[in-house]
């Protein structure tokens, strides 16, 4: 049978490795947070229908998807690989932004902001979605140093936990953090033979209210920072348990 206890945070140093996502839940802000070095695929498969270049949004008060257009490519090719779409419109997403939260208490400088993200000159989708985490990080406050993960001297011919396993070593981790919905991903005791702890990041219950209704959950971040100031927001991301299982 397998038991759950809340963990402690331990003063060791904690890594986190994700793949990049678009404007991704408050979740993965919480994970670059709470560990010491945050690392970002670049040379992983780029999953067809995944989240990677995708979100949800509240329009008209329930969730609908939002999404970057990329170019052609062959279902082999890595996220560092992938292109976005050169009729990409910049402008036909920041208004469909604007139509669903202009509305919202923190809409004007929540969009400034995104105005910042989407509005990069970027083409390449790793680059894109790379500075877009860096850019929303520098907005809410969180200072984690975030590493690509093909610059770190590990054997990247691993994969999956072996992979893992090699990056966390090579950045001296005694604790790989993941968010709850990996536990059958990871073995404890794989992690614990090469001298480290694994743990996994819950978050708690967050609810707030959403133009006075209460709110769709697990929207992107845009959502959250539309609707709670600066301050709210910091609080919000400290609204998780690790816990081992």
């Amino acid at each position: 049978m397998t038991s759950t206890a809340v963990a402690t945070a331990g003063s060791g140093r904690k890594v986190a490795i994700m793949q990049p996502y678009f404007l991704p839940y408050i979740g993965y802000f919480q994970l670059i947070n709470c560990v010491d070095r945050f690392v970002v695929y670049d040379n992983i498969k780029y999953t067809k229908k995944g989240w990677i270049n995708r979100n949800r949004f509240l329009q008209n008060g329930s969730d609908a998807v939002f999404s970057l257009p990329l170019k052609k490519g062959a279902d082999h090719l890595e996220v560092v690989q992938r292109e976005l779409a050169a009729d990409f419109d910049r402008d036909k997403l920041l208004n469909q932004i604007r139509g669903a939260y202009r509305k919202a208490p923190e809409f004007d400088a929540t969009f400034e902001l995104l105005e910042e993200v989407i509005r990069q000159p970027h083409s390449n989708l790793f680059d894109y979605l790379v500075a877009s985490i860096r850019i929303v990080c520098g907005h809410i406050g969180i200072d984690t140093p975030i590493v690509v993960s093909s610059t770190v001297p590990a054997d990247h011919g691993l994969h999956a936990q072996d992979k893992v396993i090699a990056i966390c070593e090579a950045l001296d981790a005694d604790t790989y953090v993941n968010p709850i919905g990996g536990t059958s991903l990871y073995s404890s005791e794989a992690f614990h033979d090469r001298g480290m702890q694994l743990r996994f990041l819950r978050s708690r219950d967050i609810h707030y209210r959403q133009f006075g209704q209460p709110s769709v959950p697990w929207l992107s971040i845009v959502d959250v920072l539309m609707f709670n100031p600066a301050a709210q927001v910091r609080r919000l991301l400290d609204e998780y348990d690790l816990v081992m299982t």
